[in-house]
């Protein structure tokens, strides 16, 4: 899965993963978990991404930046590869 691998730029200084464990909102976050967390988490080990399980939370991913700057986005309904490149669009940012 060399396709999956995304490297984290300096001006990214967290990634956070909410998620349900069993709405069916949530599914997609769940199996981007299984199938890509391992080889992003290869890719920059030192990197803090926190995946938080809450019952009945909506899915969302929040990226924190240089000097506090945040920015959320929804998750819910979407697949594994749809979440990924959610993560890829929330690197790039500056």
């Amino acid at each position: 899965m060399a396709s999956n691998v995304i490297r984290f730029g300096q001006h990214l200084k967290e990634l956070r993963i909410h998620l349900c464990q069993k709405s069916a909102t949530s599914k997609g976050v769940r199996d981007f978990i299984e199938s890509h967390y391992v080889n992003v988490k290869k890719a920059n080990p030192t990197f803090p991404i926190l995946v938080r399980e809450c019952s009945g939370v909506e899915p969302k991913m929040a990226a924190r930046y240089d000097f506090g700057v945040e920015k959320t986005t929804t998750l819910s309904n979407l697949k594994a590869e749809e979440i990924m490149k959610t993560m890829e669009a929330l690197a790039a940012k500056s």
